[in-house]
């Protein structure tokens, strides 16, 4: 496809062109139109992202918000409901939209799913979407279709110009290091979630810094993936071990994950925080619960849907004209300490 002229927009047209379909197929397709196949919708959605088509700021029409729906529903798109930071957040968002005299869809965004063409019929107000990829095709149908989104700490970098909202995980991640340093720990383990998220590298990103300038190059930083999963977090504990026995203090970037790292230790006999001091992310329910109470740096996972939704609001009435590139908001985190942290055990430091 030859280039466009610099500063002229995509068009429905060129979308069409290039997907080699009709306009009223890509506008049906972009209102979640279900007489069309999915072969054809794919690919309007793929002409979409190369093009880099999205509809203008209040395309959607002025009397749309009088509609049936249209005025009172938001979805709240995520890829799983399991988990105490999952309700947590769903609680954020409902009681912030019940205040709004809002209704909340939940809807799971299933990889290989058409939920975006459900979003769509709704009319909906807007869509808080959470633990999601904004890079996926159906986000992209969202965008494109200039459906307001707000992103609660999305996975990947969303596209220029749409709004999130999240924590300030390079300083949470800086704290927890400071909080070990402080007891004496320098050689240290981190049991990440995924490489490729954005949120988790800010935390082991904000940890190693911290541990760098803090002791002057001597620390010790290794870090294992677990997949924010408490399985998956207790085998890569058992890597960290086995690579450096002489570790005294691990960092999980989840307390989900934590508690697997617990496993770990129990299972070989260590005690926390005795033998190994141990450190979470999120401060959830059961840090509190967890024997020994889990140290973690708190985000406020409440707070985080109650903003989303008060930004999605500001989105769909138009506040930014159009014109403001929407900011990344963020909220600050904080350190809670518990019994799962101590003073690095006497000559830990030359291996068990």
């Amino acid at each position: 496809m030859p280039p466009r002229p610099a500063g002229t927009r995509p068009t429905l047209s060129l979308v069409a062109k290039t997907a080699g379909t009709s306009v009223p197929t890509v506008s049906k397709v972009l209102r979640g139109g279900t007489d069309v196949s999915a072969e054809t919708r794919a690919r309007v959605m793929e002409a979409v992202r190369a093009v880099g088509y999205t509809r203008r700021a209040g395309a959607r029409g002025e009397g749309a918000r009088e509609e049936s729906g249209w005025s009172n529903v938001l979805d709240l798109v995520v890829t799983h409901f399991e988990g105490s930071w999952a309700n947590l957040l769903i609680a954020g968002v409902g009681r912030e939209a019940a205040a709004a005299g809002l209704d909340v869809v939940l809807t799971l965004a299933e990889p290989h799913g058409d939920w975006v063409s459900r979003v769509l019929r709704r009319r909906t107000l807007g869509v808080v979407g959470t633990l999601v990829d904004p890079a996926s095709p159906q986000f992209g149908a969202l965008f494109a279709a200039g459906v307001p989104v707000v992103l609660i700490d999305p996975m990947t970098a969303p596209p220029p110009g749409v709004t999130s909202v999240g924590v300030a995980n390079w300083e949470g991640g800086r704290m927890a290091a400071e909080h070990l340093l402080s007891l004496g720990h320098e050689r240290m383990g981190v049991v990440a979630g995924h490489a490729r998220h954005l949120f988790s590298r800010a935390r082991v990103d904000g940890f190693r810094a911290a541990a760098d300038t803090g002791t002057a190059g001597r620390a010790r930083v290794t870090v294992t993936h677990g997949g924010w999963n408490r399985a998956k977090a207790a085998t890569a504990a058992h890597a960290l071990l086995d690579g450096d026995p002489g570790i005294t203090a691990v960092f999980a970037c989840a307390d989900s994950m934590a508690l697997g790292v617990y496993d770990a230790l129990s299972a070989r006999g260590l005690r926390v925080p005795d033998d190994i001091s141990v450190i979470g992310f999120d401060d959830l329910p059961e840090a509190q619960y967890i024997t020994p109470g889990l140290t973690t740096v708190r985000q406020p996972s409440t707070e985080l849907g109650a903003a989303a939704v008060k930004l999605l609001l500001d989105l769909s009435r138009g506040e930014d004209g159009g014109t403001r590139p929407p900011a990344r908001m963020e909220l600050a985190t904080e350190l809670v300490v518990r019994a799962s942290t101590g003073p690095v055990a006497r000559g830990a430091a030359s291996g068990r």
